[in-house]
């Protein structure tokens, strides 16, 4: 039995529940409901809440644990005369997993019978021909220790599933049960539910703080595993990038990290000005009409997929900035470059820059405006000298969030800057980004365990760090420039 089937189970019994619950309830006070300590509905949701919240934690819990178990409990089949040459038992273990949801789909396809499973004890070529018939793919030449391994795995997975079954569906019951015998008019159901309630939103709001916890945990676990292959000293200051999964890679940061913010800072040095001036102009100049026009306009660029800016840079701005600016020059020969990508990628910034600076610059007290002109300032002077000083935090948070989306961005800058991993200053040849070789490091049919794949969390754990500075940095201007201000 599938766990979506379980799960629906448990819901079919809990709503059930909770009709039978409120029936129960009217019944003890004698179909007076001024009886009640609370309203029926309450005494509905509490008997759900006892059949449905104990099942699903249980099965949840089992989902998460079952693998785990059953890897543990058939990796000691596989002996080290299984792991060939080039072969690991990682790659094994895919390849059991493989066959066993072969086996799964030939049963259910009618190609092969459950006897015929137990019976199974032919030459590899035949069970690659079975398990290809299903459009299941191994890695290697399908051994017998193997072929058992995947046996096992399948009959011990079918057996844990109707055992979780059966543990859901019976807990879910004697929840029930229990919850019904607890109802009479002075039990208090309505504070269950609102602890249940309470509960929720306790839950839900630590799931931010939970799930950051949780990528930190990944990131320093397997970068702490990629230092223990490869050098820190070399990964951080090394001066070149250039990974061989047949060994003797040279995985330097440096050019990686220079590209990041050689990128970022073209983006942002076209869409800070530009977004600003956007954000004074529809705040302070522009009528109500044409506001209305161009702040729709100008957001309109937000929700463009990245890909689509990125098909731009390659196919329009790419090779006009070759045509036009890097071969007159003589400054390159490559339609990808550091400019192409930082401008396409500030175009997409803008509205990131000005929306936030707009509503920012809207919410400064109007006195402030009034007392200006009183004293005699222009309207210009007016912005530049109390209107901007005083929305300074929000820019800055504006600008901040407008950084972090470029130092993050990886499909403009695939397609727009190319892959080279190198210290040039020259704007107009191609370089690339820790996003990009995060994607192509962790792309392919690799090793996981190799140094040149787990090289890839150690470079995002490096870009956390980076954002993290900026994210301090940004809120100890705005505190300050707030102190100021307010």
């Amino acid at each position: 039995m599938s766990a979506g089937l379980v799960i629906l189970a448990v819901d079919a019994i809990a709503t059930v529940g909770f009709f039978v619950g409120r029936a129960r309830s009217l019944s003890t006070a004698g179909g007076d409901i001024r009886q009640l300590h609370s309203l029926p509905n309450y005494y509905g949701q509490a008997t759900f809440l006892f059949a449905a919240v104990p099942a699903l934690l249980v099965t949840f819990a089992w989902l998460i644990l079952q693998p785990m178990f059953v890897e543990s409990q058939i990796s000691g089949m596989i002996v080290s005369t299984d792991i060939s040459e080039g072969s690991s038992r990682t790659l094994i273990m895919a390849d059991v997993r493989r066959i066993a949801n072969g086996l799964d789909v030939a049963v259910t396809a009618g190609t092969l019978t459950e006897p015929g499973i137990k019976a199974l004890n032919t030459t590899s070529t035949d069970v690659r021909a079975l398990l290809a018939g299903v459009g299941v793919a191994v890695a290697s030449d399908v051994q017998q220790n193997i072929l058992a391994a995947a046996k096992e795995f399948r009959i011990l997975t079918s057996t844990l599933r109707v055992a979780m079954a059966v543990v859901a569906i019976a807990l879910s019951v004697l929840g029930l049960v229990i919850a019904l015998t607890r109802i009479n008019p002075k039990y208090r159901a309505r504070n269950v539910s609102e602890k249940a309630i309470k509960a929720l939103l306790i839950l839900s709001s630590l799931v931010a703080i939970l799930t950051t916890v949780g990528i930190i945990a990944s990131l320093v676990f397997e970068t702490a595993h990629f230092f223990q292959l490869y050098p820190a000293k070399d990964f951080f200051f090394n001066l070149t990038w250039n990974p061989q999964f047949t060994g003797g890679s040279d995985l330097g940061f440096i050019p990686l990290l220079w590209g990041t913010l050689y990128v970022s800072f073209v983006a942002l040095l076209f869409a800070v000005p530009i977004g600003l001036f956007v954000a004074v102009y529809l705040s302070e100049y522009a009528t109500n009409r044409v506001r209305s026009v161009v702040k729709p306009a100008v957001e309109i660029l937000a929700g463009i997929p990245t890909i689509v800016y990125g098909l731009f840079a390659l196919i329009t701005v790419g090779p006009l900035l070759r045509d036009y600016f890097a071969q007159p020059l003589g400054l390159g020969q490559s339609s990808s470059s550091v400019l192409t990508a930082g401008l396409v990628m500030g175009i997409m910034l803008i509205p990131f820059v000005s929306s936030l600076s707009d509503d920012v610059i809207n919410a400064v007290p109007q006195a402030m405006r009034d007392g200006s002109y009183g004293l005699g300032a222009t309207q210009s002077e007016t912005v530049k000298q109390v209107i901007l000083p005083a929305a300074l935090p929000g820019i800055v948070g504006a600008i901040l969030l407008a950084a972090s989306r470029a130092i993050g961005e990886t499909m403009i800058v695939v397609m727009g800057a190319g892959a080279a991993a190198k210290l040039s200053l020259n704007p107009l040849e191609a370089m690339t980004t820790i996003t990009v070789k995060i994607v192509s490091q962790l792309t392919g049919d690799t090793e996981f365990a190799s140094p040149e794949t787990l090289v890839a969390f150690a470079l995002a754990l490096s870009l956390f760090v980076i954002t993290l500075g900026l994210n301090v940095l940004a809120l100890y201007i705005v505190r300050k420039y707030r102190e100021q201000y307010e």
